[in-house]
């Protein structure tokens, strides 16, 4: 599976200018692509005013990707605030060729930034099946939580769209790494870059990690589209060879 990652700054709070943004950048990517990858809230930053920009499932941003993703034959994910029954969600849609969509709500919310105060966890996980292939699909805190993303569906990548400050930005680097290994599973990091209107630096570090930790793409800081080609032939070829998802541990999450 071809896959492309947009790094890049975000427009503080305003929808219209970031669609602009991913759109002209997105019809730089050729079309042999399978997968595109956005930040977190690519439409805003990371905002604690979901009121100001919250749209629903079927307002532009979602039409736009639905458009977008059909013209180019492509998937697009990434998340976005999105208002429903009168409820804030962090969602990460994961939109298909054919404007099919499936979306997950972020279930760990930053209570740093007091997200946990505007927006509503999402209570499942998401595993969505695109080319063959079965993509876990997770949002920025969930990094830190390996319990919720633990392989028990034999998924074969799982990506991550964030929003992680350049502050922590050793975390981002590590975890990713480790949720790759521990999973036996490809893992791609999208974050953004730039400042946002709090203040704070973000410095990318978007990358492609495969199932045994290595960087396939490797972290970089700067304005990129970057791209990876994913082998699932050589990840189920490791996985029979080492059988290490064989011994993992049974448990169940308790809501």
């Amino acid at each position: 599976m071809k896959t492309a990652l947009i790094q890049s700054p975000l427009y503080w709070e305003n929808p219209k200018q970031n669609r602009d943004y991913f759109e002209e950048k997105i019809n730089t990517i050729s079309d042999d692509i399978d997968l595109i990858v956005l930040p977190e809230m690519f439409t805003s930053g990371f905002t604690m005013s979901p009121e100001n920009v919250a749209e629903t499932m079927k307002g532009e941003t979602v039409t736009w990707a639905k458009s977008l993703a059909k013209a180019k034959k492509t998937a697009i994910t990434g998340s976005l605030v999105i208002e429903e029954n009168s409820n804030f969600y962090n969602r990460m849609v994961f939109v298909f060729p054919s404007g099919e969509i499936q979306f997950y709500d972020k279930k760990h919310l930053f209570t740093l930034a007091g997200e946990d105060k505007v927006y509503t966890s999402g209570t499942q996980k998401i595993i969505v099946d695109y080319l063959g292939w079965k993509i876990c699909l997770q949002v920025c805190y969930d990094l830190r939580f390996p319990v919720f993303s633990r392989n028990f569906e034999d998924y074969d990548l799982l990506i991550y769209v964030a929003s992680w400050p350049k502050i922590r930005i050793n975390a981002w680097d590590t975890l990713l790494k480790a949720r790759a290994i521990e999973n036996m599973s490809y893992a791609i990091g999208v974050n953004r870059i730039g400042e946002d209107n709090n203040g704070y630096q973000y410095t990318g570090h978007s990358q492609v990690v495969d199932f045994l930790g290595n960087c396939i793409v490797e972290p970089v800081e700067s304005e990129s589209i970057l791209f990876a080609e994913l082998n699932k032939k050589e990840m189920l070829q490791s996985r029979q060879k080492l059988g290490f998802l064989n011994d993992r541990d049974a448990f169940e999450i308790k809501k």
